[in-house]
This record gives C-alpha cells, structure tokens and sequence, in this order.
C-alpha cells in the first residue's frame, strides 16, 4: 500500500525529490528552513528594533517637554484647573517653531477625564474617556503609541492623520506627586523613516548572515556529499572487482577440478597403456624365451641348444630394449634446484641430443621462483611441443620462447610445418596436447594452439605465485 502511495501522482514529488542528491536535499530543505527562521528572526528583530527605538524616543520627548511644561502647570496641584495666564503662558511655550514643527497637538489629562489644557481651545474643560497611556502615566510610566482616530478627543478634532502619542507624568516639584498627565502628539514622519532604515538595514544583516551560514553549511554538505560519492563509487567499483575477481576464482576452480579429474583420468588411461605396452611387448618375449627352455632341454646336440639359447637371446634383448624405452617415456630428469631457464635449456638439449636436429631459443633471464609443480609442467609443456614439431613438421623451423609478462610466465613452442585439417597431434607413449592442456589449467594458467599454414604454435600462461619456492 506504501509503494502504491508513494507511486501515485499526488505523491511523485516525493519520489523525485528522493532522487536527488544529497547536497540538493539539504540545499532544498535547510533553505526552506532557514528563510523561515530567517523570517522570524528578522520580525522579532526589527520588532524590538522599532519598539526600543519608540520608547527611546517618548522618553527624550516626555523629559524634553518635563522641563518645559511642568514649571508652567504647579497650580494643578492645589486646583483643578489652570488659570487664564497659565493656559496663555503655555500656549506661548508651544507656539515656539521648533516646538510646533515637532509637537502637533498637547494634551494635558487631568485623573478624571478632563482636559486640563489642550493646543485645541475648544477641548479645554472637556471630559473624555481616558486614553490607556494616561493610566500608565499616573502610574509613573512613559509610554507611546500611535493614535487611535477613533478616540473621541480626536473624532471631535476630525483628525484623519496618525501621530506618534507620547504620554508623560508631570510632578509637583516639591513632593514630585504626579498631578497631570501630558499627552503629546508628536509628528511621526521622521520617526517612520529612521524605523524604516533601521528595518532595512536589520533585514540586510539577517539576510545576509542568513545568507552566509547557508552557503557555509551547503558549501560542507555538499563538500562531505561529493567525498560519500567518491567513497561510494570507489566501493562500488571495489565490489564490483571483487565480484569479477570472484567469479573467475569460481571459474577457475571449476577448471581446476575438470583438470583434476580428467588428469587422474588420463593417467589411468596412461596406466593401462603401459600396462597394455608391457604386457603385449616385453612380457609376450619373455613368455616366448620360457617357452624355449624346454626347447633347450629337449635339444640332442650340443649345436641344437647353442641354436636355442642364442634365438632365447636375442628375444630377451628385445624384452629389454622394450622396457628401456616404456621406461624412458616414464622417467623426468632431475631438475630439482634448477632456475626455470636452466629446465627450459635442459628439454632443449635433450631434444637436440635424441633428435640431432637444431631448436632456435628466444627466452629472457627468468628470476622468479617456481613450484616444483611448475617446474615439471614448463619440462613437459618444451618436451612435448618439441616432439611433436619433430613428428609433425620433420623438426623444420623449431622454436622455443619464453618472457615474463609482469608476473605471468608465458612459454611458447612453434614449428614451421603444415598439419592436415582435423588431424590431432599427439606424442605416442605421452599425455599429449590433452595432457597439457590439464597440467597447465591445474595450476590455474591458460593453454592454446593455434594452427596455420605457416605451422604451429602451442602457448602456455601461468601466473608465478609469491613465496614459491626457488
């Protein structure tokens, strides 16, 4: 059912953005994050930003207009109301142009409701319902907001237009009991645009420290991303070696054992060949000498034994010439202690001693160890080759080549003769080309022979395994 999900169209998305990579991932989901942190942070910021700078605002003005106001309103503590001269000596204060260019309206709130002293004449006297900062104010804070146009005071005065209001206690001198409030409306345009470069430039900083720790925190992603797929390739490509390498160890090991069985075949072929060679040859002459004995003993004369014993003879003398050849064929030259030159040399020669013929050599110096298995595979692997070049191309154009292809021995026997198509060539009383192909893939090499009209070139290739003995 997940599968199905996830496979469906509304949920393809999901799918493809598995599909990308890592580094893409994080780009995509720790953007997203880090806009919306960026957001926040950037609100709660210029929030506090503004608020401090309000406050910081509303305290110079309330401290600025304490010093000018409060000297002028000290009757309020014993009155209710101001006097004609102290409304006329504050109206004087508040007509000064820097102060009327700042200050668009003042308001002074009595506990009750009632204005006090208004820059609007027709307000003064009047009660109203207290504004929340005028609260705050007797209580002994500054506070600011901007206006509420739908305040009655301000209906009554038709304003449509906002100001920043700014409400401060102002005390009695000597016992500094807070005996009015001032309420001062206070022309917001320069304030608005100080709170808009703070905001841009407080968006500038986040975004860009935002900005920065993205790049950063990519740039190691995708850095740790690129350095997990270099690792991830390079395992790949490591299993995919050790499959290949796997699988030709299974392909050798099943050569190996087919070698093995037919080789132990072979030799019981080859066993019950010189059992059959011994058996029809040798043994045959010398049941035909013991027959002949009794020919001895029945002889009349001294020249009819001599006949016998001379015909006995000749026939054991065949027996053990018989046997001297099936021997030979069985026999290896002692070739322990030998370098692989000196075993390649030593087929040569021997070849070259039986034959009387002439075998061009072409092998460079060969340093490496070898098993005694190996040693006794390169013999026969020359001993072979070389006979059937002198059985099969009356001995014409015999070579022998031998080299070191980085760790493989490789050894190749050719002739300069023609074979006739089909036709196998074997040595007789010898495993033949059979034979060696087994010895050679036993050991895990490779066997080939190829066939032209030139001649005949049989090729063997076994790896030199270290720590092998020399």
């Amino acid at each position: 059912m997940t599968d199905v999900a996830i496979t469906s169209p509304r949920f393809r998305w999901v799918q493809d953005f598995r599909s990308l990579g890592q580094s893409t991932q994080f780009a995509l989901v720790g953007g997203f994050i880090m806009l919306a942190a960026m957001l926040l942070v950037g609100l709660v910021i210029s929030g506090v930003v503004a608020r401090t700078i309000t406050d910081s605002r509303a305290t110079n003005s309330a401290l600025f207009l304490d010093s000018i106001l409060s000297p002028l309103v000290q009757e309020l503590a014993q009155e209710e109301t101001l006097s004609p001269a102290s409304i006329a000596r504050l109206d004087n204060a508040l007509k000064n142009n820097t102060l009327s260019e700042r200050f668009a309206h003042v308001d002074i709130w009595m506990r009750d409701g009632r204005l006090a002293y208004s820059t609007s004449p027709d307000l003064i006297g009047g009660r109203f319902a207290p504004p929340e900062g005028t609260a705050r104010a007797f209580e002994g804070e500054v506070s600011s907001r901007y206006t509420d146009l739908t305040a009655d005071e301000h209906i009554a005065r038709a304003w449509t237009t906002k100001y920043l209001e700014i409400y401060a206690p102002l005390r009695e001198h000597r016992s500094g009991r807070i005996i009015a409030v001032v309420e001062v409306h206070e022309l917001a345009h320069r304030l608005q645009s100080r709170l808009r470069r703070v905001a841009t430039q407080t968006w500038l900083a986040v975004s860009g420290a935002t900005l920065l720790i993205a790049l950063a925190l990519i740039g190691v992603v995708y850095g740790s991303s690129r350095l997990i797929g270099e690792q991830q390739a390079a395992l790949r490509n490591r299993i995919a070696e050790i499959e290949r390498v796997s699988n030709q160890n299974r392909e050798l090991r099943r050569k190996v054992q087919r070698a093995s069985g037919r080789l132990a075949e072979m030799n019981e072929r080859y066993l019950r060949h010189v059992a059959a060679e011994l058996h029809d040859g040798p043994i045959q002459i010398v049941g035909l000498s013991a027959l002949k004995i009794e020919q001895v003993r029945r002889a009349a004369d001294a020249e009819g034994r001599e006949a016998v014993l001379q015909s006995i003879e000749t026939l054991l003398g065949d027996a053990s010439r018989d046997m001297r050849v099936i021997a030979h064929g069985l026999m290896l030259p002692e070739i322990e202690g030998l370098s692989l030159n000196e075993i390649i040399a030593r087929a040569i020669r021997i070849h070259e001693q039986r034959t009387g013929t002439r075998v061009s050599v072409a092998c460079g110096e060969i340093r490496h160890g070898a098993s005694q298995a190996l040693r006794i595979c390169v013999y026969r692997f020359v001993q072979e080759g070389l006979n059937n070049a002198y059985r099969h191309a009356a001995a014409r154009g015999q070579a022998v080549e031998c080299r070191l292809d980085k760790d493989r021995l490789v050894v190749r026997v050719s002739d300069e003769g023609g074979v006739s198509p089909g036709r196998d060539r074997k040595s007789d009383g010898s495993l033949g080309l059979a034979g060696l192909r087994e010895r050679v893939e036993s050991l895990g090499g490779t066997f080939s022979v190829s066939h032209r009209r030139q001649g005949t070139t049989i090729e063997m290739s076994v790896a030199l395994g270290e720590g092998e003995e020399a």
